[in-house]
């Protein structure tokens, strides 16, 4: 397929398991599970707030590689291994989303690949319409 574009953002994971951080097909962007790691150092131990923070702007980096930001976003997931910490994980998300308004997934897991991890989250985006072009309308 000729319209689809893969970025790797070097996580230790992407080959281990064989995935791409982000790939953008047409006009949609689908990022993978995104964590509090960089590189090897895990941010925000025990703080879910930071870890959701640190998670989506290392999913808000990916889509940079396709010249996209926040405002493209229209779906969001959280996972997180714990219910006690949905309203820290809500709060991250409302600072960087909450303008954008995307469609929104919130779920408690029993655990991620890593121990130390609160906080997991996948973003989607689009980048079809032209700002400021009328719903509906062709591009």
């Amino acid at each position: 397929m000729s319209d689809v574009r893969r970025v790797q953002s070097g996580s230790p994971w992407e080959d281990t398991i064989g995935f791409a951080r982000a790939v953008a097909a047409g006009d949609h962007v689908h990022v993978a599970g995104t964590t509090p790691f960089r590189g090897t150092v895990l941010y925000g131990e025990g703080d879910p707030y930071e870890q959701a923070k640190v998670a989506f702007s290392n999913a808000l980096a990916a889509l940079a590689e396709f010249g996209l930001g926040a405002d493209s976003v229209v779906r969001t997931r959280m996972y997180l291994t714990h219910a006690r910490d949905i309203d820290e994980a809500s709060r991250a998300h409302k600072e960087l989303f909450g303008a954008v308004r995307p469609a929104a997934t919130l779920v408690i897991v029993s655990g991620l690949i890593d121990p130390r991890m609160l906080v997991e989250v996948e973003v989607d985006a689009y980048r079809g319409a032209p700002e400021g072009a009328p719903e509906g309308a062709p591009e």
